[in-house]
């Protein structure tokens, strides 16, 4: 008898230890570390001159397309991440300036 009780105090005190670490470590819904978790394709790039980051979506897809085919007059596509850094500042540069483009 005295061998189950110490048991089943054992069982309840690793319980009670065991609990406020499993609470902390759920899954919290409203937590932005866990925020759009399942979007796998959002990119995100960091403006070093402007010190701030940009989220590249559809719209800024369609504003850096303008700017390399129409004012900087490139006759092929080539992606935003193969640009050498001097020009991908310069992107950057033209779209601070152009924050209301469409």
């Amino acid at each position: 008898m005295q061998r189950t009780q110490r048991y089943l105090a054992s069982l309840f005190l690793g319980a009670a230890l065991v609990a406020p670490v499993g609470a902390q470590a759920s899954f919290d819904p409203l937590d932005d570390k866990h925020h759009d978790r399942d979007d796998k394709k959002a990119k995100h790039y960091y403006d070093r001159e402007h010190k701030d980051y940009h989220d590249w979506d559809d719209h800024e897809s369609a504003a850096y397309r303008h700017w390399l085919m129409e004012e900087r007059h490139e006759k092929q596509y080539r992606d935003y991440a193969r640009l050498r850094r001097e020009q991908q500042a310069e992107y950057w540069r033209w779209r601070h300036e152009h924050l209301d483009w469409h």
